[in-house]
């Protein structure tokens, strides 16, 4: 983070969509260079083509800290994740995650709001906008935790798809209850088929919101990473 931060300061200076960009690209430079030196070994699999030039809702599942480095991975297209305001005041990397992130503070009503204005304001441009449904970790024993519902409203609003993307991994690479038992190994995301809204209504949001969940619950149990189990490094 260090060696990017010059380098942020300077996209920072091009404005919230360009510099945006310029920071979101940045990142990715530092993951593919992170991953290396770590020995974590990323690769993508489709179970459909997927267009780059195409704006999506793209919706993850959240189990590690590691999800943050693992979606400039996964993600190689014009994109702005959905995050924590929390974590905007965390020294240097905060001034990047401000820059590159739609901020979320859930327990303001207003925050909310104003954070969908943004990312539909993106989507109109052509940016496809990544929400972590669950909202927070999935500390349970289940493969999801109920989702929130406001990627599945912004995406029938704005009649955009919703691209499900499974992180197979992040927990076995990086468990949350400790950022000192990262091990190397694989990690695997699935780009799963999108889910198209058209025909769609406000009033069938919870329909979308259950049918994506039903949709990744299904995959990550074929996946074999449905549930939280004990650390591997496989």
């Amino acid at each position: 983070m260090l060696v990017v931060f010059p380098f942020a300061l300077i996209a920072g200076f091009f404005g919230r969509i360009r510099g945006g960009n310029l920071m979101i690209r940045l990142c990715m430079l530092w993951a593919d260079i992170w991953f290396t030196l770590i020995f974590i070994r990323h690769s993508k699999i489709y179970e459909s083509p997927h267009d780059k030039k195409r704006s999506f809702i793209f919706v993850s599942n959240h189990i590690s800290y590691l999800d943050a480095a693992i979606i400039v991975k996964a993600y190689r297209q014009p994109f702005r994740p959905l995050g924590k305001v929390e974590m905007a005041r965390v020294p240097i990397f905060g001034y990047i995650y401000r820059n590159a992130i739609v901020t979320v503070d859930r327990s303001s009503a207003a925050n909310r709001a104003n954070s969908v204005r943004v990312l539909k304001s993106l989507i109109n441009k052509g940016i496809s906008v990544m929400v972590f449904p669950e909202g927070t970790f999935n500390m349970g024993t289940t493969p999801l935790k109920e989702f929130y519902d406001g990627a599945f409203r912004v995406a029938i609003e704005t009649q955009t798809p919703v691209k499900p993307v499974l992180f197979l991994d992040a927990y076995r690479r990086m468990p949350y209850e400790s950022l000192f038992l990262m091990t190397p190994g694989r990690s695997r995301i699935v780009y799963l088929d999108e889910i198209p809204v058209a025909g769609y209504t406000t009033a069938d949001v919870k329909k979308l919101r259950d049918e994506v969940y039903a949709i990744m619950e299904q995959k990550l149990v074929e996946y074999g990473a449905a549930r939280r189990t004990a650390i591997s490094t496989n």
